[in-house]
């Protein structure tokens, strides 16, 4: 590897690392527990494009720039018509089911959401639930999370409150 050649890989990377950072700041913050399938595809795509920049060497480099600085810039625009439309949010995120209601399982949303009873306990157990009997009710998120709302008798306080995780 020659000096020029140690140069071009130096400055892409940088080019890139410097431009990912630029245009991830300007996709917003959001928590990873709060993160969507879209959201969790997109990361995965502008890490797999932004590797691509850098790795590539028989296109041009300002191809490969051109392709993750646009794919940024649609999901952008694309996070930007989730808020302010309700039916594409719904789209892109999918809506909250109820999963359990009145202390019964809904066995239709297990069946849409394609939730087993396995994985259904699993989510009541990684918050301390060990029986469906604990719960009044319980909505999977559109991220995926459980939240619960425990019946009355169950409660710690006499107030009820929402948990999810």
């Amino acid at each position: 590897m020659t000096v020029i050649e140690f140069s071009k890989i130096i400055l892409k990377t940088t080019l890139t690392f410097i431009t990912l950072l630029i245009l991830t700041r300007m996709l917003g913050k959001k928590q990873l527990s709060e993160l969507t399938f879209f959201n969790y595809i997109t990361g995965v795509t502008i890490g797999s494009l932004a590797a691509n920049t850098i790795i590539n060497t028989s296109s041009q480099y300002l191809n490969e720039m051109i392709k993750l600085i646009w794919w940024i810039l649609l999901t952008i625009f694309v996070t930007l018509i989730s808020l302010k439309s309700s039916r594409v949010r719904v789209l892109l995120e999918g809506e909250p089911i109820m999963v359990i209601k009145n202390g019964k399982i809904v066995e239709e949303a297990l069946k849409s959401t394609k939730i087993n009873l396995d994985d259904l306990s699993m989510l009541l157990r990684s918050k301390d639930i060990f029986s469906i009997t604990e719960v009044d009710y319980a909505i999977l998120e559109s991220n995926g999370e459980l939240s619960i709302l425990k019946k009355q008798e169950n409660q710690k306080n006499s107030k009820p409150s929402l948990y999810a995780y």
